[in-house]
């Protein structure tokens, strides 16, 4: 029971860390023009126009992708922890990718929808989502693999 609370744990530390890592990855493609969507767009439907392109914007679109990373991390965790695959974790990443900017694009309407978008937005994002499936993929399951060495 112990280590199944210490594997909790860890995938909610894998998750934040993951979202903080490529949140602030993703600011820095931002911030060098490899994409127009920051991570403020994570709190685009509640923050006022004016403030969600400040710095602090951002920080906070940082803040929630971490906590809805958490959500992400344990999503992987009961569907997928018992495999651990490069491709699998990338599929991940680009499901989210569809997630995010198809099914959830009426949240984010000042943004265009996927047709409309630059070639060098698209080639980041997914990108981006995808290295963060790899990420949270193969952390989950190694961790994973390591209870399961020491229950064995």
């Amino acid at each position: 029971m112990n280590e199944e609370w210490m594997y909790n744990q860890k995938v909610a530390g894998i998750g934040i860390f993951g979202g903080v890592l490529w949140s602030l990855i993703g600011y820095a493609a931002y911030l060098l023009n490899f994409t127009e969507m920051g991570p403020a767009m994570a709190v685009q439907p509640w923050a006022l126009p004016q403030w969600k392109e400040t710095y602090l914007g951002h920080f906070a679109g940082i803040a929630v992708i971490a906590l809805l990373s958490v959500f992400t991390a344990f999503l992987y965790r009961i569907l997928f922890q018992k495999w651990e695959s490069i491709w699998l974790s990338a599929a991940y990443g680009l499901v989210l990718w569809v997630v995010v900017f198809y099914f959830l694009h009426p949240l984010f309407p000042d943004k265009d929808p996927i047709t409309s978008m630059d070639l060098t937005d698209l080639v980041t994002t997914i990108c981006l989502y995808v290295m963060y499936g790899v990420f949270i993929g193969y952390s989950v399951s190694y961790e994973y693999k390591i209870i399961q060495h020491h229950q064995a």
